[in-house]
């Protein structure tokens, strides 16, 4: 784990050794953090599957959020790539641009975040970098994952009539934020707490992304939006899809801010930060969802099918197409 880029001191480096060497205790891969890069060999008969998610204050999360959380948010939502290749992490590098002003307790509290969730998904740190900037707070976490060689979960394998699904409730995410920002007034504080909950601590599905691995015709994670996470897969599949408004899982929370905002429909099918998988399945392989639910510890939904054409078209009780001005998030 590299030091400062600007006008090192020893002090800094004891943070370092304090704070982030410890992440590091339970990976044999890391060396401990003292050499430049680490060790990773590939269990025989694995593909390594590696992805990289960046965050900036005031961008991805608000400067007010605690350390801890945004440090275990950075985690998940990369953990939330691997799930939807159907990997399972074996370890992580960090790299932090920390502001000159930045109080070293906000960085333990930072690092008390990741050993949190370290635990609970069983990872730990390869190494990275630290450095000083005049800002913003920026974080970057690369995840690897492993996963049965020629395995992995694509977007490119839907076929025409397979079923689409999604695990868990849609919109929490995109309406957490909303929350946090105070912007839905009238939702009672249960369904608000619950909302924010979501967006700031999101639920990788590993155990379902494992589960779907040789069932799953594609795969992705529902971080930009419903319709276009959707559309991902629609645009590497070569085909269209069709999504039934009525079907798209709500939790209480989402539908009672639908209920007393209807226009925030679109919020919950654009507005991402959800983190749960949408995925494709052959129609003849309905039956397998019960099992899968089980498996992945979350409920599975069927909400539409792919079809012939392309885009994706989301489809009202009344059997019309829903207009959406937009249709995710776009990160330029």
């Amino acid at each position: 784990m590299a030091g400062t880029g600007r006008n090192t001191n020893e002090g800094e480096f004891a943070l370092i050794d304090r704070v982030l060497k410890p992440l590091a205790a339970d990976t044999p891969a890391a060396l401990g953090l003292t050499d430049d890069a680490a060790v990773l060999t590939p269990a025989k008969g694995k593909d390594l599957v590696l992805t990289k998610d960046a965050m900036v204050a005031g961008v991805h999360f608000r400067e007010a959020d605690l350390p801890g959380d945004i440090a275990r948010k950075l985690l998940r939502v990369n953990l939330s790539d691997l799930a939807a290749m159907g990997a399972t992490p074996v370890g992580y590098l960090l790299a932090t641009f920390w502001p000159e002003d930045l109080p070293h307790a906000w960085i333990t509290e930072f690092a008390e975040g990741l050993a949190e969730d370290q635990e609970e998904f069983g990872v730990g740190l390869l190494g990275g970098d630290t450095v000083r900037t005049c800002g913003p707070l920026s974080l970057s976490l690369t995840a690897i994952g492993s996963v049965a060689e020629g395995k992995a979960l694509r977007r490119n394998g839907a076929g025409d009539g397979d079923l689409i699904v999604v695990s868990g409730t849609i919109g929490d995410g995109a309406l957490g934020l909303r929350a946090l920002n105070g912007q839905l007034p009238d939702l009672d504080p249960t369904s608000e707490e619950y909302l924010e909950d979501r967006y700031q601590l999101p639920e990788p599905r590993m155990a379902l992304g494992r589960a779907l691995v040789g069932k799953a015709t594609s795969c992705i994670d529902i971080s930009d939006g419903l319709i276009a996470d959707i559309g991902h897969i629609t645009e590497e599949s070569g085909l269209g899809a069709v999504i039934e408004w009525e079907k798209v899982p709500l939790s209480e929370a989402a539908q009672a801010a639908v209920q007393s905002e209807p226009d925030l429909i679109a919020t919950v099918l654009t507005g991402g930060d959800d983190y749960e998988l949408a995925f494709t399945l052959p129609a003849e392989r309905r039956d397998d969802l019960v099992k899968l639910a089980k498996e992945g510890g979350v409920p599975l939904t069927i909400i539409g099918e792919m079809i012939a054409g392309e885009g994706v078209r989301v489809r009202q009780a009344d059997g019309n197409d829903m207009p959406l001005s937009v249709r995710g998030w776009q990160h330029f």
